[in-house]
């Protein structure tokens, strides 16, 4: 599975941002597909998630200002950033979780959101 994330930038605080994530399968065949950030000298924390039946989940920090949805078309998870913060700045990475007996983990290569104050 190939995972390729876009749509990061640079934003000032209260603004938005949409990432991608373009998958090389079906988003379908995924248990859980997600985003996960990482900042300067921390660890890689969850976003936000969204099981195979549609069920999200989101980090307290980000709940009521980002969206995670999907669109099976196109075989793409996107995350909908609005009212950015200083501290919403980190690599954020696409997730995949297939289930085959066990569950394996893919990545993307990220994707830098900087936000300015």
């Amino acid at each position: 599975v190939q995972l390729v994330e876009s749509g990061g930038g640079l934003v000032q605080a209260g603004g938005s941002l949409r990432l991608s994530c373009a998958a090389s399968r079906s988003i379908f065949s995924f248990y859980l597909a997600g985003w996960y950030r990482q900042a300067p000298g921390k660890q890689r924390q969850l976003v936000a998630t969204i099981a195979s039946n549609g069920n999200t989940n989101y980090a307290d920090s980000v709940k009521g200002r980002f969206t995670i949805s999907r669109d099976s078309a196109n075989n793409t998870v996107y995350l909908q950033m609005h009212s950015l913060k200083p501290e919403d700045t980190a690599v954020y990475y696409c997730n995949a979780k297939v289930l085959r007996i066990t569950f394996y983990d893919y990545w993307g290569q990220g994707t830098q959101v900087t936000v300015s104050s």
